[in-house]
């Protein structure tokens, strides 16, 4: 049984008057209020699109941003096709898989596979989450060094196991899945855009049939990210794991891939 949730009450303001018609924008598309209370804000400015908490006691804006930042420093210090998500989607010499991250977030994982060579295609259901992330690849076009990278990612905002059922065109050869972990404890909220989005996102419970549609869609492997300690996901075993510290990816392979040839 699936935990309902109260609908949080969220508002979209501007930050500043010169961009009230591109908040009445985003409020419009996204069903949301431009006035009254709420618990959350989508804010609107000159740095784009933010999503805060709002009172007192509240934590700072989370927002996209693959130009400056944690996101900047794993680009230019993160090990390159070294660190275990480029060896968990198979990347190697001559190797740059096609990969659907169905789960996208805030596109950290879609964008250090981007920048390492790969197509992406990224799927987010959240549709403020989606907003967020399709505010940062916007944005981050305007760099140099950026732009190349996010020329390789391409955001689908839907339901992933419905958007996978229905894939037409080419199929990706490798699915990332990265669910968001059911409560347990304390540590679900350490970090604030947990804090932020559990209300949004809820518990990815449907997270075994998000894997079943992943294997019936990928014709290579799926890659499933999860906290070292954490059970692995209900349904098919994975063929193999690669774990961290913290996290691990498991691995459910299908065919070999293989460096072009022609």
């Amino acid at each position: 049984m699936i935990d309902q949730q109260p609908t949080p009450r969220i508002r979209v303001e501007a930050l500043d008057p010169a961009y009230e018609s591109a908040a009445a924008s985003w409020a419009a598309r996204l069903q949301l209020a431009t006035q009254g209370e709420a618990e959350y804000a989508l804010q609107v400015g000159a740095s784009g699109v933010q999503f805060v908490e709002l009172g007192p006691l509240a934590a700072g804006p989370v927002r996209v941003d693959f130009v400056e930042g944690a996101v900047a420093h794993r680009r230019l210090f993160g090990g390159g096709s070294g660190q275990m998500i480029a060896k968990a989607v198979g990347i190697q010499a001559g190797v740059r898989p096609r990969v659907l991250d169905a789960t996208a977030g805030l596109g950290r994982d879609a964008f250090v596979l981007a920048e390492l060579g790969c197509s992406v295609t990224l799927i987010e259901r959240q549709a403020l989450i989606a907003a967020l992330l399709e505010d940062g690849l916007l944005r981050a076009q305007a760099d140099p060094e950026v732009a190349p990278i996010v020329a390789r990612m391409c955001l689908l905002c839907g339901n992933a196991i419905e958007l996978m059922a229905a894939w037409a065109s080419e199929p990706p050869q490798v699915i990332y899945l990265d669910p968001m972990f059911p409560h347990r404890d304390k540590s679900a909220l350490v970090k604030k855009e947990m804090r932020l989005f559990r209300p949004l996102a809820g518990n990815d419970d449907d997270a075994p049939a998000l894997l079943a549609a992943a294997l019936k869609l990928a014709t290579h492997r799926v890659v499933v990210k999860r906290p070292r300690k954490a059970p692995a996901i209900a349904g098919e075993k994975p063929g193999y794991v690669l774990e961290g510290k913290s996290s691990r990816f498991d691995i459910y392979p299908k065919k070999a891939l293989k460096t072009k040839t022609g």
